[in-house]
């Protein structure tokens, strides 16, 4: 994206764009600097989606969709004590900074979910947004864990990669479970 006169943005709006994002923060000086944001960033991402998931398990109507919902949110919270782990570790306060990218996947998400009349397009709508959240959360942890091995952050490393299998388990389930029941009913 330009950051000069090419862009069609007023200027205060990059600016705050900028700073939310946090990528062209003055404060990023090292890889322990981008790894720190980077866990942050996933640190607010596990709190958004644990905020989530609860609406996704009252919206879904396939018992098996909701029985994964709730176990994925029993997940997430202990993702989270995982993350705040790493922060111990690293003698940090564990704390969020805003995330653009899984602010918007929830934001279309609901406004997807909302769109829906049909309760069983509906499912396989709610497992494209899962979906769509598991990706973005696979990329982060992966990153952070060849970051933290990189780094000498191994007990980090290992906490990192819990949650990963797990974010990477979660999309194999649904996978299968879209392949196999929910797409072929949506699509009836």
């Amino acid at each position: 994206m330009s950051q000069g006169g090419g862009s069609c943005r007023p200027v205060e709006h990059e600016k705050k764009r900028n700073e939310t994002m946090g990528l062209f923060s003055k404060e990023i000086k090292s890889m322990d600097d981008l790894f720190v944001h980077t866990l942050q960033d996933i640190y607010y991402a596990e709190k958004q989606i644990m905020k989530a998931l609860p609406q996704m398990i009252q919206k879904a109507s396939n018992s098996q969709l909701k029985q994964g919902f709730e176990h994925h949110l029993k997940e997430t919270e202990g993702q989270i004590q995982n993350l705040e782990q790493v922060f111990q570790k690293m003698n940090m306060q564990a704390k969020g900074v805003n995330c653009p990218a899984i602010d918007g996947i929830i934001e279309e998400s609901n406004e997807i979910a909302g769109e829906v009349e049909d309760p069983q397009v509906l499912d396989a709508a709610l497992i494209a947004a899962a979906q769509a959240v598991e990706h973005y959360e696979i990329t982060r942890y992966g990153t952070l864990v060849t970051w933290a091995e990189q780094l000498g952050h191994k007990e980090c490393a290992e906490l990192l990669k819990k949650n990963l299998a797990q974010e990477k388990a979660t999309d194999q389930k649904l996978t299968q479970l879209a392949e196999s029941r929910i797409n072929l009913a949506a699509a009836e």
